[in-house]
């Protein structure tokens, strides 16, 4: 397939934007519990959730670079019933109320108590939106990611591995971020996040590998004899017909040779997942802020890579018609 660039900007960023705030409400979870010293409220929680928004909308943004029709964005949450897109383009604008809310709720202030814990927590209006919150971050990974996992015709994505990734990698984008944010405004959130957001990308790393093994096993069920139907045992194609090419050469091939595509495979494999664990882990041993800030940079080149790879290694079959083009 033709990776498109806006849809990439798309899900890396609002991904990022959903591990973040993930990963200040896992603090707010621990902290709930006193297993974690809690953080002050506005330049944490408060400003945490703004950078979330800010991500988000970033995304959103991004996205309308994809529509041939922008003035009728509206419509493509019509299909809610049955189109995961759909389900996308609702799930993601109740996420960012939802952090709005509760980035203002830290930042006023606004903690009605709803119940006492028996360690003595108290569970507040924050706490409540924060798992609001959290379950619409989960549920637009799944939006998102069913939106290629649902295609049986394009093998490479119709898999669980696309959903684990898409929650993976988000997840390690954001704690990472949440690490180099933690160092800025709760040096005593540090090691907490650093740690997490190692794990969770180790994690990504092998679900990744995973996902590449498998796609690597793929064969083909059709043949060109089955493309044209025709089942004389050697079927050549020396023309397809166009030769200015068309809307199925251009939209549905990524035009890059192989070369291209193993220096993206290894970019984004070494970019993504062991230099930034390699960054948080030199961060943490000697204090540096702009190792973090390096780890966050880049693995969300090396995110860019990996999904520009994940749109371009699905096969669509009817390259099997163009693949004199293709």
């Amino acid at each position: 397939m033709r990776p498109a660039f806006s849809v990439i900007l798309l899900t890396t960023l609002i991904g990022a934007g959903q591990g973040l705030f993930l990963a200040l409400y896992t603090v707010q979870a621990y902290a709930l519990f006193h297993l974690l010293p809690a953080p002050d409220a506005r330049s944490f929680y408060a400003t945490g959730s703004l950078l979330c928004l800010l991500l988000l909308a970033a995304g959103l943004i991004a996205s309308f670079f994809h529509l041939g029709h922008p003035e009728r964005a509206w419509r493509a949450a019509a299909r809610w019933r049955t189109s995961w897109l759909s389900r996308e383009v609702i799930v993601l604008p109740a996420l960012m109320g939802t952090v709005l809310v509760y980035g203002l709720a830290h930042w006023t202030d606004w903690r009605p108590t709803l119940a006492t814990l028996p360690s003595g927590g108290l569970v507040d209006g924050t706490v409540v939106l924060g798992a609001v919150g959290t379950a619409f971050a989960f549920l637009l990974f799944i939006c998102s990611a069913m939106i290629y996992a649902c295609l049986p015709f394009l093998r490479e994505w119709h898999s669980p591995l696309t959903v684990l990734n898409y929650i993976l990698l988000g997840g390690a984008s954001g704690f990472t971020l949440a690490t180099w944010f933690a160092a800025r405004t709760a040096p005593q959130l540090v090691g907490f996040l650093a740690g997490w957001a190692m794990i969770i990308t180790a994690l990504a790393f092998v679900a990744r590998l995973g996902s590449l093994v498998r796609n690597a096993r793929l064969r083909p069920r059709s043949t060109a004899q089955t493309a044209v139907g025709v089942r004389h045992p050697k079927v050549v194609q020396k023309s397809q017909g166009a030769v200015g090419g068309s809307f199925n050469t251009r939209e549905f091939f990524h035009g890059r040779s192989a070369a291209t595509l193993a220096t993206v495979r290894w970019a984004f494999l070494l970019l993504a997942f062991p230099l930034p664990i390699a960054l948080i882990l030199l961060g943490a041993l000697s204090g540096s802020t702009a190792a973090y800030a390096a780890a966050c940079l880049l693995q969300y080149l090396g995110l860019l890579a990996e999904r520009w790879d994940f749109f371009a290694q699905a096969r669509h079959p009817q390259n099997l018609y163009y693949q004199a083009v293709a």
